[in-house]
């Protein structure tokens, strides 16, 4: 019997590979043509402020299949203010958001693109559960892992946009989305967009973190434990930041659109050919890539998605990495926004949730710190290229 999700992923893209004029090939996502699925006021993330309707944000969400339907753990975000800062370390004016609390809405769909809130659930970091992390709950991923769901996001311990090391992994976990238990937080170093494996490899269980700028993979030597009870573990994590420099997996700075830096993207999916691993990287995307999505120059400062195939043995070994982005921010909603779809940050397209149906990846991605887009290809066809024209 088919689903409303069987017969959405029947029409979905199959991404495509082009031949830039420098010769090289990159391969494309395809962009839904219903993008952006998620728009803040579709759920109800608008204010009144002197008058004027304000429209607030839902982005960066983790996606898994849950009872036939998709799940979102996006983040979302009301009634804060945008200004500009300029920060001295890139010698670059950005934008700076005020009273920017994140709390994370789980959002349902039968069809996966239509999404409406589950169970008016809310997962706040203000404080109101406790007193770990009190700026906000960012970027939860989703990770099946047996029965249940590993529900793995950044905690602010800092207000956001106020200075560093303000980022803390933060571990949940869920059997049905309704019932969240807080494990903790991992409080001995500064990471976002941690992302463990879905089952262990020969006994071990790995683990992708971002220490700024590089991807880094390492094994918890405790055991899913290590991760369920943060605190019980403190040397245990001590130790993976003190080998970071054995650990280190994917090197920033080695392409232009990555030169700033790289972070795990989606939960790690596994193939026949590997463990595939979808990344986004920042940095200056240039003309040629650009003209392959229709754009006139190139971005001086963007997020893209990339991704790179790791052993399914031994996943520390890097078997295939994209040399140009799979997807790039080009539409308006994506790149600098226009009268109908304001951003809130500009030229960013963030990928934090997947699933594979009937061998089509979806993947989930916030736009300009905004909305939720779905990109999508034949799992097939990007396998293929990562491997024809990608091996390390």
């Amino acid at each position: 019997m088919w689903t409303p999700l069987d017969r959405t992923v029947q029409e979905l893209g199959d991404g495509t590979v082009v031949l830039l004029d420098s010769g090289e090939t990159v391969f494309k996502l395809d962009s839904h043509e219903n993008n952006p699925i998620v728009k803040p006021q579709d759920i109800g993330l608008t204010w009144h402020e002197n008058g004027v309707l304000k429209i607030g944000a839902v982005f960066n969400g983790g996606a898994e299949v849950f009872q036939d339907k998709v799940i979102l753990t996006s983040r979302c975000h009301q009634g804060y203010q945008k200004s500009t800062s300029f920060d001295e370390k890139l010698d670059i004016e950005r934008y700076c958001l005020e009273n920017y609390i994140s709390e994370v809405w789980p959002l349902v769909s039968d069809d996966g693109l239509h999404f409406t809130r589950y169970q008016n659930m809310v997962i706040r970091g203000d404080s109101t559960d406790h007193q770990d992390f009190i700026y906000g709950i960012e970027d939860i991923r989703i990770v099946k892992y047996g029965r249940r769901y590993l529900l793995i996001g950044c905690g602010k311990i800092k207000p956001p946009f106020k200075g560093a090391n303000a980022d803390r992994i933060a571990v949940y976990s869920t059997g049905d989305f309704v019932n969240i238990t807080y494990h903790g937080m991992v409080e001995s170093f500064d990471s976002r967009n941690a992302v463990p494996f879905s089952e262990p490899v020969n006994g071990r269980h790995y683990m992708l973190l971002r220490f700024h700028p590089h991807i880094h993979l390492d094994f918890l030597e405790a055991g899913m434990d290590q991760l369920l009870n943060p605190s019980r573990h403190i040397k245990h994590w001590e130790k993976i930041y003190e080998r970071r420099s054995q650990n280190l997996l994917l090197e920033a700075g080695h392409y232009p659109h990555e030169k700033e830096k790289i972070g795990p993207g989606t939960q790690v999916i596994k193939t026949d050919r590997g463990w595939l691993l979808i990344y986004h990287a920042v940095g200056e995307i240039e003309d040629g890539i650009c003209k392959a999505y229709g754009l006139s120059e190139k971005i001086e400062r963007g997020y893209s998605v990339c991704a790179a195939l790791l052993d399914l043995d031994d996943p520390r070994k890097v078997l295939c990495r994209t040399r140009n982005p799979i997807y790039i921010p080009s539409a308006p909603y994506e790149l600098y926004g226009n009268d109908q779809y304001p951003v809130d940050v500009p030229a960013v397209v963030f990928p934090t949730g997947a699933i594979t149906i009937k061998n089509k990846l979806l993947i989930y991605c916030g736009a300009g710190d905004k909305y939720v887009i779905l990109l999508t290809c034949d799992l097939g066809n990007l396998l293929d290229y990562l491997w024809e024209d990608c091996r390390i």
